[in-house]
């Protein structure tokens, strides 16, 4: 690594794209990850799809709790 760097011809916000979103990458723990494939596999939906359907149906009920 240097010990400084030269930003002078720097452009701000080059990379800056408007209404992009952000995608949170989500690690499972080996064996439910295992589990949930097994699932997806059996039917015929992507594990995504089976994890996200999850998460909203605990919400859902996280949300009647409170």
């Amino acid at each position: 690594m240097k010990r400084e760097y030269d930003f002078s011809k720097a452009e701000r916000g080059k990379f800056y794209r408007k209404g992009a979103e952000l995608r949170l990458p989500i690690y499972l723990d080996t064996k439910l990850q295992h589990q949930l494939e097994q699932i997806a596999e059996k039917t015929g939906k992507e594990l995504g799809e089976i994890v996200n359907h999850l998460v909203k149906k605990e919400v859902e009920l996280l949300e009647e709790l409170s």
